[in-house]
């Protein structure tokens, strides 16, 4: 059954280049596909074998949009999305701000039809997914869109989630959950490595993720993607919000998180007329270490305070994070002590949609606070997967065998006995905290690019690296321009 996912992703995908001479987007063809999608399903759900009370109510349910065609159809369906988004939970979720994008009423009555010769429900769970996590592959493919700074290359998923090793009853959160790639991945780990009871099961699937990002349309995806993997019911367990703004209170035994590029945080604070009044560059927080304006670091410590005590975390930082003066001096020191930040994996470039990005893995247990004034962090192993590598989003893509040998290294079992490598090696806290701004931008490979030409990344690569470079060096000016006006 598996075979039929990638023959349902191109039937559903091939119609998409009809759309798109009438200006639908990838990314607002996804989003059409999944507020018909979850109609059919319910809709699908209160007949033979499973007889449920739909969720849908009648009037908008999936029989009233094929009942209808032409103008008519396009008139009613547009009223379905307006009126689902003001519903609670996950319908609301789903279909909060929704709009009908497909304006030729032909067209979308073809989609229509297109989505109503599958039964979805009777799919196997895994082939559901893999269907839907294949549009929002190509949906991320469509860099233009900007759509790739929300997924993860799955292969990073699975290594770190493989290394993590989430278990049964655990608390997991995703504070920048993206389209969920986190999630689907602990919860294929959870049931395929025990043999859970009812009541495991019942915590995975109800209560195990929280998840939160900014972007509305995007938690629309994460919440669509978690439910074709039968993760949730009625309740949405990702939420549209801001969460740098504030520690919720909630604490949970794994964060695992890819928080989204660039460096620059705003807060923009309201009247209670809602009328924008002052935008601040930096969250102002007292379990905060610093107030600073790099996202980054605003997302590490936000990370840390939602961990439970011997709570672990793997967070994707650029390399900024690694070496930066003043704030991020500061946390690396706090992290450091209060922590134990164990392992470091170095990432290539090349692996995301945006291009040219330089990013790193951070790996840290959460401790009780010491009384003997000892650091946590003994040893930080790094793992230097980037020098020499060189991957691409077509000619080269990075597969999860590619990550194996971090995963070897790293000895989930024991990391006391871990062993040095050519590419996996140690360095204590006092080499660290030694270091100039205690800097753990460390590297120590012979890049061979640097004496051979011919190993060169691609020109393509060298040059997003430049504009990269060059955009953030343009907003490091204008933070300074901003900070000296309020002065």
């Amino acid at each position: 059954m598996a075979n039929e996912a990638p023959a349902i992703v191109a039937k559903l995908w091939n119609y998409c280049t009809v759309l798109r001479d009438d200006g639908v987007s990838y990314g607002d063809y996804v989003q059409q596909l999944t507020n018909l999608l979850f109609l059919k399903m319910a809709d699908e759900q209160t007949k033979p074998p499973f007889n449920k009370k739909s969720i849908i109510p009648k009037e908008f349910d999936w029989q009233s949009i094929l009942d209808k065609s032409g103008d008519k159809l396009e008139t009613h369906y547009r009223h379905v999305i307006e009126s689902l988004g003001k519903q609670s939970g996950l319908l609301g979720t789903i279909y909060r701000k929704s709009q009908n994008k497909i304006q030729d009423p032909a067209k979308l009555e073809r989609l229509i039809k297109l989505i109503n010769e599958e039964t979805w429900v009777g799919l196997d769970i895994d082939v559901k997914g893999e269907i839907y996590e294949g549009l929002l592959e190509k949906n991320a493919e469509d860099v233009k869109g900007g759509a790739g700074q929300y997924f993860t290359p799955r292969a990073l998923i699975s290594a770190i989630v493989d290394v993590i090793q989430p278990k049964p009853n655990e608390k997991i959160a995703d504070p920048a959950c993206g389209t969920g790639g986190f999630f689907l991945k602990a919860h294929d780990y959870i049931m395929q490595n025990n043999t859970l009871d009812n009541s495991q099961k019942k915590f995975l699937k109800d209560e195990t993720f929280k998840g939160w990002d900014i972007v509305p349309e995007v938690i629309r995806l994460c919440a669509m993607n978690m439910y074709l993997h039968g993760i949730g019911s009625d309740e949405s367990q990702v939420v549209n919000s801001d969460v740098l703004i504030s520690d919720s209170g909630e604490r949970f035994h794994i964060v695992m998180t890819n928080p989204p590029f660039g460096k620059k945080s705003s807060v923009t604070i309201f009247s209670e007329e809602g009328k924008a009044e002052k935008e601040s560059l930096a969250y102002e927080r007292d379990d905060f270490w610093t107030t600073t304006s790099n996202k980054q670091l605003n997302f590490l410590q936000h990370v840390k305070t939602i961990l439970k005590v011997n709570g672990r975390c793997a967070i994707v930082v650029p390399d900024n994070v690694l070496f930066e003066g003043g704030a991020g001096e500061t946390v690396r020191k706090k992290i450091l002590e209060q922590f134990d930040v164990h392992t470091l994996l170095r990432l290539p470039t090349g692996i995301f949609y945006a291009g040219g990005v330089k990013a790193n893995v951070l790996f840290f247990d959460k401790k009780p606070a010491r009384t003997d004034g000892n650091p946590w962090t003994e040893k930080l192993w790094i793992y230097d997967f980037r020098t020499n590598q060189h991957f691409t989003q077509k000619e080269r893509q990075m597969t999860r065998a590619d990550l194996d040998d971090f995963v070897k290294c790293y000895n989930v079992k024991n990391r006391l006995n871990r062993k040095e490598t050519e590419r996996f090696k140690p360095f204590s806290y006092d080499e660290l905290i030694k270091r100039d701004k205690v800097s753990v931008d460390i590297f120590w490979l012979k890049d061979e690019s640097l004496e051979d030409t011919e190993n060169l990344p691609p020109p393509e690569v060298l040059a997003q690296e430049i504009a990269d470079n060059l955009q953030a060096a343009l907003e490091s000016i204008n933070e300074l321009v901003v900070s000296l006006k309020n002065k």
